[in-house]
């Protein structure tokens, strides 16, 4: 039985327009490498799930997909999503996106406030911060260069500088005060309670974006959350953690080949991207399944 559904899963076409998560705005071009994917993985995927449910037909399974930004984890959800349900397993698709406490603005502005304070802190508790040194920073901030790394050749003091920047930065991406967690839980767990009506969050990128839209869950089988946190330590309930594992590098070709945001090859980017990874690669145990860029399956 179980062959037979993964044949038939492993063989259905998938149309190129399907539907995609719940984040507005978001177009999802389903090209055949998330195709390919996502059927990779379903063909380990499938028997996990198989396994829950043998155990405990009625339970609602939580699957998440993290990895950096790009690097396919909402055309890979869709494809995911749409087997599942052809095959018995109706699904959801919930987009983590909308849920940071601020807008994509005035979240970007936010940490870039927090590392250039938290580097010139730095600076003044060295007891280093002249007036020379603020007036190079300055300008460099004005340029959007302020965390260029290579700098630490040319300033004595710029190493500090960024050093105090990015500690700061640790302290907020990724964590309670930049991403609301609690809402997100409290969603998973209504989910696994069975409840049949849930109002999930829509945020668009302005303040006059944002509202509730209430889902029916009362069929829905399967709930897959993407997102790049979506194995963060402080989300509960997620029964299969997925990580598609990419390099910074990596992750910002993707962002640039979308164009999705403005100033998007800048050092701070870089380092944004970098911190980011750092934290992907931290959970990375936890993930049940894992796919690198080529495709391959690392883990199980």
């Amino acid at each position: 039985m179980e062959n037979d559904i993964l044949k038939k899963a492993l063989d259905l076409k998938i149309p190129s327009s399907i539907p995609g998560g719940d984040m507005p705005g978001d177009v999802i071009n389903i090209m055949d490498g998330h195709i390919q994917k996502a059927k990779k993985i379903f063909s380990v995927l499938y028997k996990i799930i198989n396994n829950y449910l043998t155990e405990e037909p009625e339970k609602k399974i939580i699957i998440s997909i993290c990895g950096g930004s790009g690097v396919g984890k909402s055309g890979i959800a869709s494809v995911l999503s749409y087997i599942l349900t052809d095959i018995g397993l109706a699904s959801y698709t919930l987009s983590g996106d909308n849920y940071p406490k601020r807008i994509p603005s005035a979240n970007d502005n936010e940490r870039l406030h927090i590392f250039r304070h938290g580097g010139v802190k730095k600076l003044a508790s060295m007891n280093i911060l002249t007036p020379e040194i603020l007036k190079v920073l300055k300008e460099l901030q004005l340029e959007n260069n302020d965390a260029d790394k290579n700098l630490c050749g040319i300033y004595p003091w710029f190493s500090y500088y960024l050093e105090g920047g990015t500690s700061a930065l640790k302290n907020y991406i990724g964590t309670p005060l930049e991403l609301d967690f609690d809402e997100l839980n409290e969603i998973l767990s209504g989910f696994k309670q069975g409840k049949e009506e849930i109002w999930l969050k829509r945020m668009g990128r302005d303040e006059a974006s944002l509202w509730y839209d209430k889902v029916l869950m009362k069929d829905t089988k399967i709930l897959i959350l993407e997102w790049t946190h979506a194995n963060s330590d402080y989300l509960m309930g997620i029964d299969i953690p997925i990580l598609l594992e990419s390099t910074p590098e990596e992750t910002l070709e993707y962002r640039l080949l979308r164009g999705r945001d403005k100033k998007i090859d800048t050092p701070f980017t870089t380092l944004i991207l970098e911190i980011e990874q750092e934290l992907l690669n931290s959970q990375a145990d936890k993930a049940k399944i894992i796919m690198i860029k080529s495709g391959r399956i690392t883990k199980p």
